[in-house]
């Protein structure tokens, strides 16, 4: 079975990323390697107690330029490829979704 990650990176960090999940046997379809898709937006988050954010303060809302990152994985890597996305996000708490592909 396959997966689909998505995830939000801000732009600076989107290579970075990318590196360590393909590293770890994402973006794989067929015959091609390293496949991915991206799109920029802004991405807005509020910090609470206890909080370490990466950018801006906690207790303020911060609106920061981020790319959508999308790519694939099998899901026997599924360990693998969450931990090289947390190892490699700058962020405390990244957001990223896994979406079954069938």
């Amino acid at each position: 079975m396959i997966r689909k990650l998505v995830v939000f990176v801000p732009r600076e960090a989107l290579d970075i990323v990318r590196e360590a999940l393909f590293a770890v046997g994402a973006g794989r379809t067929g015959r091609y390697e390293r496949c991915s898709w991206y799109t920029e937006g802004t991405g807005t988050f509020l910090g609470g107690e206890g909080t370490q954010p990466t950018i801006g303060e906690r207790g303020v809302e911060e609106r920061v330029a981020e790319c959508r990152l999308e790519t694939v994985y099998p899901a026997e890597r599924h360990d693998e490829v969450v931990a090289a996305l947390r190892r490699s996000h700058p962020y405390e708490e990244p957001a990223f979704d896994v979406y079954a592909l069938l």
